[in-house]
């Protein structure tokens, strides 16, 4: 399942050029993956990405197989040239597939999905990003709502969400935002449209550690992808790789709480989080 050959334009991805120079160093090396999981420490189904393309990778991931095949900065500085195709116009080429969509299936790591955020969260989220940046934030905010709107409406987009147990150990700073968030989440969990479950820590490792991933499903029926993690996002529609992804996404729906269980963990936590606002 090779990497994208081209870019819009017509020109060789350096994406695709990333993915096969890797592939080729690796075999040029005689390492197996799993020996070069042992020497970098990144996990070999996340390395197996690297080299087919499905995602780009890290700098930190990029710099350790630099130093394992002696290569300098030659992959970090493919990797920057892979993320100057993909950065200039990820969200508007994002955003243009997902107002075609009719279904939205996501996994979400680290942080809420913007399609569950409050404002308040939203805020204090872009705030750690770029302080003082008020207009920015004002901006950025304003798109944020103006997306949600596909989730209301009389024909809203149906929405079936995995939320990370640890999207929900990381608080804003604000007990009263953290609190209020929760009980906009229970509220989600309850609307026809939108199923949320929770991937539990007892789950263990899986295929998307580290990342979160949007699966389209548009109009046409045509199926795409969207891979993102803190420093790097990747719009995929090459339909192996998306069927890949696809695959993955469904183990981690196997392995999570049902939804019914879900909307029970949350309304926990929300009675856990108003205890301690009560309390402090």
């Amino acid at each position: 399942m090779p990497a994208q050959l081209s870019t819009p334009g017509g020109r060789i991805s350096a994406k695709k050029v990333l993915a096969d120079e890797l592939s080729r160093l690796r075999a040029a090396s005689g390492r197996s993956l799993a020996a070069l999981s042992d020497l970098t420490t990144y996990d070999r189904a996340y390395l197996h990405k690297l080299e087919t393309g499905i995602s780009s990778g890290s700098p930190e991931v990029l710099a350790a197989l630099d130093a394992v095949y002696g290569t300098g900065r030659h992959l970090r500085d493919l990797w920057k040239l892979a993320q100057q195709e993909i950065h200039p116009d990820k969200y508007k080429r994002f955003m243009e597939r997902e107002r075609q969509a009719t279904s939205r299936h996501q996994y979400a790591f680290g942080i809420l999905p913007g399609l569950l955020q409050t404002k308040d969260y939203m805020r204090e989220l872009f705030d750690t990003h770029r302080p003082h940046a008020e207009k920015a934030r004002s901006r950025h905010i304003t798109v944020r709502l103006a997306r949600q709107a596909m989730m209301r409406g009389e024909n809203p987009q149906h929405y079936r969400v995995i939320l990370d147990e640890s999207v929900l150990h990381r608080p804003t700073k604000d007990r009263q935002v953290w609190q209020d968030q929760l009980s906009a989440l229970v509220d989600a969990a309850e609307a026809p449209h939108i199923r949320i479950q929770v991937l539990p820590f007892s789950a263990g490792l899986h295929g998307l550690l580290g990342e979160s991933l949007t699966l389209l499903r548009l109009r046409t029926g045509k199926l795409i992808a969207y891979l993102e993690a803190s420093r790097w996002a990747d719009l995929i529609e090459e339909p192996n790789q998306v069927e890949q992804l696809h695959l993955t996404y469904d183990l981690l729906r196997d392995s999570a709480l049902a939804p019914s269980e879900s909307a029970e963990f949350l309304k926990e936590l929300m009675k856990g989080t108003m205890s301690r606002t009560l309390d402090g």
